[in-house]
């Protein structure tokens, strides 16, 4: 099973503005959800340290795989050898940035790919990362809120 999650929002800031937010991994906690700290990052992969519940963190690690300024973002979230590696095969996240009038149309989709047993529980996959999906647009809007001051 492959779930796809698609989430958009209109974000009132232009799309290169956006860019310089989305395209550096270093920026990702301001407005990715759990996101504590960006570790080793480069231009092609970064770790990120999400917080949990229990105040521990969890690595996850990440690979760029496309890059179109500053239109269009693709990164893989290598799960082979962590954590997530029990209920996914493969998390492919894509970013795409739209003008539009009153701003930017953000779209973010994410495509799933569970192993095992958990593919019998996508949809709850499924509503995670929608949750996550709207919650970094949620941190992006507010990110932009902040620049008009």
């Amino acid at each position: 099973m492959m779930p796809t999650v698609a989430r958009s929002r209109t974000v009132g800031a232009a799309p290169q503005r956006l860019w310089e937010v989305v395209a550096d991994p270093e920026r990702l906690p301001e407005w990715w959800p759990g996101v504590q700290r960006v570790e080793d990052a480069s231009p092609r992969a970064w770790t990120t340290v999400l917080g949990t519940s229990k105040g521990k963190g969890v690595r996850a690690d990440y690979t760029l795989l496309h890059a179109e300024r500053p239109w269009r973002l693709r990164w893989r979230h290598e799960v082979e050898e962590s954590p997530f590696e029990r209920i996914l095969s493969d998390s492919v996240t894509e970013l795409e940035l739209q003008p539009a009038e009153e701003g930017t149309v953000v779209r973010l989709t994410t495509r799933l790919r569970m192993r095992g047993l958990s593919r019998f529980g996508g949809f709850q996959v499924s509503r995670a990362t929608r949750r996550q999906l709207e919650e970094a647009l949620e941190g992006l809007e507010a990110l932009a809120r902040g620049w008009d001051r």
